[in-house]
């Protein structure tokens, strides 16, 4: 039995530059009333003590993207946590994860 293949999305960087990103998965959060797509890099080689980046971003359904979908970034920390909490939860606490956000960590 194969391994699936998770779906993949590419998003392009400040510079413009595309990366091949793995949908881990998505949800919705009643409080925001918004949906939550949850990926992290694909990369070749992962090395042992590696730790794997995930990335969250806010997602709405767009006919106008070659996706399906546009992704925006998550703007307040309120969103944040519960963007984390739900992280969290459906990772079952896996520590080996990493939630990489933008310069909420200090």
């Amino acid at each position: 039995m194969a391994e699936e293949e998770n779906e993949r999305v590419i998003i392009p960087d400040e510079d413009g530059n595309d990366h091949v990103f793995e949908i881990l998965f998505t949800f919705d959060i009643d409080e925001t009333e918004k949906s939550y797509m949850v990926v992290t890099p694909v990369v070749e080689e992962l090395e042992e003590d590696e730790e794997v980046e995930i990335f969250a971003f806010q997602y709405e359904e767009s006919s106008d993207e070659p996706s399906g979908f546009a992704l925006y970034p998550i703007e307040s920390d309120e969103e944040w946590e519960l963007v984390e909490e739900m992280i969290a939860t459906m990772l079952d606490e896996d520590e080996t994860l990493h939630v990489e956000g933008d310069d909420h960590s200090h």
